[in-house]
């Protein structure tokens, strides 16, 4: 199982910069809203599309979904630790509890 974050530590991790995002929904829900600079990728695409948006295989990782109950941000890191990432980490709780708790979303229902 993939180590898990806080929202309080990725939130940290994101306004440090130190963090690439990845939104496990993809498609319209990331379009309709997402986490600040998340990139889309589903499980579907991962072998085709990880190498070339994330080329660092040590590089700090953190998936989401929508909430615990979802499982594809745990099929996106289990695909991407296959992979050979080292340090990938899965949002506990997912976008439902990051838009409850009141912290910016980006997409076009924020605009």
């Amino acid at each position: 199982m993939t180590a898990l974050i806080t929202r309080e530590e990725l939130k940290a991790a994101i306004d440090a910069g130190t963090v690439t995002v990845i939104d496990a929904l993809g498609g319209d829900y990331y379009a309709k809203q997402h986490l600040p600079g998340a990139i889309p990728l589903v499980e579907a695409e991962v072998a085709d599309r990880a190498a070339e948006l994330l080329p660092d295989r040590n590089a700090a990782i953190v998936t989401y979904c929508s909430n615990p109950a979802c499982n594809n941000s745990q099929a996106v890191a289990t695909r991407l630790e296959g992979l050979g990432y080292t340090h990938v980490r899965k949002y506990r709780e997912g976008i439902e509890d990051w838009a409850a708790a009141g912290l910016p979303l980006e997409g076009a229902a924020t605009a």
